[in-house]
């Protein structure tokens, strides 16, 4: 599956395996070394999707992201080296729709790569008839992609815009894990993967913030989660 890929790594040996290894797969892709540049090259370039590294020099990967999510509409892979929950949750939050912990393995970036190409592309060519669905006062359009509560919009990404349509969807019953991984990633669910975790957190979080006071999202162990009014969670 090919695609334009510009990717912002400040290590010039990683770069350039990294370039190699994606051109060899069929990909086309530049790359840049300075974060300075990379807010402006995204916007001129309009690739497919980024490749960001976190941590550069001048010019961090947070603010990059947090910046051209203000008109790039392409896929955002995170490359980091954190171990620490919190700064993935908020990478989340930023609008990157996946991240891949260094150091890389060539086959795991090519497989989130064409995970999100194809749902990228998929929605890009079929979609969907505009349906709204409803549940405990939250209200989510599917063709703008905004949920609502009490009529205020709930800032979310559309990764945890499409976990809460399919829970909201299955309102009382449990949705599994792998579900919600094949929903918001388009792969398989891995069950040593945690983002599915850190979006369901970031995501009850946002809820919190938009005052949404009727609801909540259980976690059912070992078997996923629930979608259930404050009246109702045992």
């Amino acid at each position: 599956m090919s695609c334009n890929i510009l990717l912002v790594e400040d290590d010039h040996a990683i770069a350039q395996l990294t370039k190699m290894y994606l051109e060899a797969e069929g990909y086309r892709v530049s790359a840049i070394e300075s974060g300075l540049n990379a807010t402006e090259e995204i916007r001129r370039s309009q690739p497919d999707l980024v490749i960001l590294d976190l941590m550069l020099p001048e010019k961090s990967g947070v603010d990059i992201c947090r910046e051209v999510r203000e008109f790039y509409q392409g896929m955002i892979i995170i490359l980091t080296a954190s171990e620490d929950e919190m700064s993935e949750v908020s990478l989340l939050k930023l609008g990157a729709d996946d991240y891949i912990t260094k150091p890389v393995r060539g086959h795991i970036l090519v497989a989130r790569i064409e995970a999100l190409m194809r749902r990228y592309r998929s929605h890009m060519l079929t979609p969907e008839p505009r349906s709204i669905s409803q549940a405990y006062g939250i209200v989510i359009d599917n063709e703008s992609n905004i949920a609502h509560y009490q009529q205020r919009p709930i800032d979310i990404t559309q990764s945890e815009f499409e976990i809460l349509q399919v829970l909201i969807d299955h309102s009382g019953t449990v949705v599994s894990r792998e579900h919600c991984c094949q929903v918001a990633r388009g792969i398989e669910y891995n069950a040593n993967d945690r983002s599915i975790d850190m979006r369901i957190s970031s995501l009850r979080k946002k809820l919190i913030l938009a005052d949404v006071s009727s609801v909540t999202i259980k976690t059912v162990r070992n078997k996923g989660y629930k979608l259930v009014g404050r009246q109702s969670e045992n």
